[in-house]
């Protein structure tokens, strides 16, 4: 039995709950995503500032190697404090 429309944006609405609920299913379907930095309690977001050149370069070594530049500048953090403890 169809329920009568009581408004003109009832078919957006309709639209809108039969988007979320497919969303929803599709959510439990897939498997787990990581999640993403910016959401992450572990992670920080900071500022620093680069050289464009230099930026450029990171940028363009971080493609190539499928690899984020954060991910690089951390690794080149934690190799410079390593080497400040000796």
């Amino acid at each position: 039995m169809n329920k009568k429309k009581t408004s003109r944006f009832d078919d957006l609405i309709d639209a809108a709950r039969s988007r979320q609920q497919r969303d929803k299913l599709q959510q439990t379907e897939d498997k787990p995503t990581s999640q993403s930095k910016s959401t992450d309690p572990a992670y920080t977001r900071t500022t620093i500032y680069l050289p464009k050149q230099l930026h450029r370069q990171l940028k363009a070594a971080a493609v190539s190697q499928e690899r984020q530049m954060s991910d690089i500048v951390a690794e080149l953090i934690e190799q410079w404090l390593l080497s400040k403890k000796s």
